[in-house]
């Protein structure tokens, strides 16, 4: 490992690049407040698990904890607000938690021979699922004023009851057999859960009110709010790695009962070549974004792909989302209302082309999800995820590379296609994930809405280039000679 052009006199302004052959962790970040206690792109829950956990009191504990966690993020939301749908990408919370209910009467219950709570909810709440029955059209579920909120929460708590039971009582063969789909559909639902707040923020941003999703403006011990004076971030650092082979991907062990989840598209493990690169040991920031902003970036078109230079055109975007520039201020809305934006935070809700033209104009690129990986095997997967309740990103905190997980998504410049060897689950399951590799590209890391414990290594987000209502943005790469 070799430090190279960092002395303490210049610590500001000068990045760093540490050279190693495997990645660094990073080292623990000041601690962030921590209360206590997504499908992939809307609809899109990832699929089959590698594995399950055998242990009935485990599952039962987390099957209640999952479940809790989803009606706690809805509870601060009116029925009205609950019904609110803003474009077709987006759900209403009362449908998130009838859909994330309606997987477990699909998958688990009703294979044993369970009947449905009310068998007229499957079409309104089976999302992509071909083999399952007709749906509702997804851009007209903000139309479905009933079944109501509350009755949805009568629905939720009778399976509740139902799945509880089963776990209670099943036999050793009959645990095995669902654990998987327990496992599965619990994943899923925090995939909904991380959506069920993205929807809300979108939807609220629609209202001139502008209303906040929770009042008090989160933890106490958040950085202070202040301008673009009050904050001077530094040049990132870079961390170099080495020309050549690495594994990505889950692996597929030989006993499942011992092997950690995940979803299908994360696998097969499998080896790729890499030429050497190195990453920013931190997110591209809003001070960075601005300066972008501010030198004509978004009217310069050899920073831009074709499409990307005609969706910026066709949409007069100016800034990232949820942006709204007052006298060179950045006022960012989320979830916790309007405030101003620190230069020193992550720019967030961004667009790929958006992430891309950012990139290029700082003098980078974006990485693959190859280097992306293989920089964050072995890292610790903890940051300012959910369970911070800060519910927005944060400025980086610590040495090494920062920020792996939490924050923001990171867009790749990788396309959202099958690794070598994957094939699809038999059956409605595996609708999951394998029909939907194609126009999209992959995103790594989490957010500050993901739930903890949720993320890891191999995980692998997906959505459309254009896509800005996610909490997503970047880290710089660039190729070493």
């Amino acid at each position: 490992m070799v430090w190279l052009g960092r002395s303490p006199a210049r610590r500001r302004r000068e990045p760093y690049l540490q050279r190693v052959t495997h990645a660094p962790p990073a080292r623990p970040a000041p601690a962030r407040p921590s209360p206590g206690a997504r499908d992939a792109p809307p609809d899109r829950a990832s699929p089959p698990g590698r594995a399950a956990p055998s242990d009935r009191e485990a599952l039962r504990a987390r099957f209640h904890a999952v479940r809790s966690a989803t009606e706690a993020l809805a509870a601060p939301l009116s029925p009205e607000d609950q019904q609110l749908q803003s474009m077709p990408s987006c759900s209403p919370t009362k449908w998130h938690r009838g859909h994330t209910t309606w997987f477990f009467e699909a998958f688990v219950l009703g294979p044993l021979g369970t009947p449905p709570h009310d068998p007229r909810f499957a079409v309104l709440f089976n999302s992509y699922y071909e083999a399952l029955g007709p749906r509702h059209p997804r851009p007209h579920r903000g139309l479905l004023s009933r079944p109501t909120a509350a009755e949805v929460g009568v629905w939720r708590a009778r399976v509740d009851e139902r799945v509880d039971r089963l776990l209670t009582t099943a036999d050793g063969a009959t645990l095995a057999r669902i654990a998987p789909l327990v496992t599965l559909g619990l994943a899923h639902e925090e995939q909904h859960q991380e959506l069920l707040l993205t929807d809300i923020l979108h939807a609220f941003a629609q209202n001139p009110l502008r209303p906040a999703y929770r009042s008090g403006g989160g933890p106490a011990r958040l950085p202070a709010q202040g301008g673009a004076s009050s904050v001077d971030p530094a040049p990132p650092g870079w961390v170099a790695f080495e020309e050549g082979p690495a594994e990505i991907g889950a692996a597929v062990q030989a006993s499942a009962a011992r092997a950690e989840f995940a979803f299908d598209n994360e696998g097969p493990r499998h080896r790729v070549w890499l030429a050497p690169y190195a990453l920013a040991t931190r997110l591209v920031t809003v001070g960075e974004a601005r300066a972008f902003v501010q030198a004509g970036g978004y009217d310069t078109p050899s920073l831009w792909l074709s499409d990307g230079l005609d969706f910026v055109r066709s949409h007069g975007l100016r800034a990232p989302g949820y942006v709204k520039v007052e006298d060179g201020a950045w006022r960012v809305f989320g979830l916790d209302g309007l405030r101003e934006a620190r230069d020193d935070e992550p720019v967030a809700h961004l667009s790929f082309y958006e992430a891309d033209a950012l990139a290029r104009f700082l003098g980078a690129r974006l990485p693959t999800e190859a280097e992306w990986e293989r920089a964050a095997s072995g890292a610790p997967t903890v940051g300012n995820l959910r369970d911070t309740d800060a519910l927005r990103p944060l400025p980086a905190a610590g040495t090494g590379l920062t920020q792996l997980y939490g924050d923001a998504w990171e867009w790749t410049a990788s396309a959202y296609a099958p690794y070598p060897g994957y094939t699809p689950a038999a059956g409605a399951v595996g609708e999951y994930n394998g029909k939907f590799m194609v126009n999209q590209l992959v995103l790594r890391g989490g957010s500050c809405l993901t739930p903890p414990g949720h993320i890891r290594a191999t995980y692998r987000n997906f959505w459309h280039p254009d896509t800005r209502f996610q909490v997503t943005g970047l880290r710089l790469a660039r190729d070493l000679p």
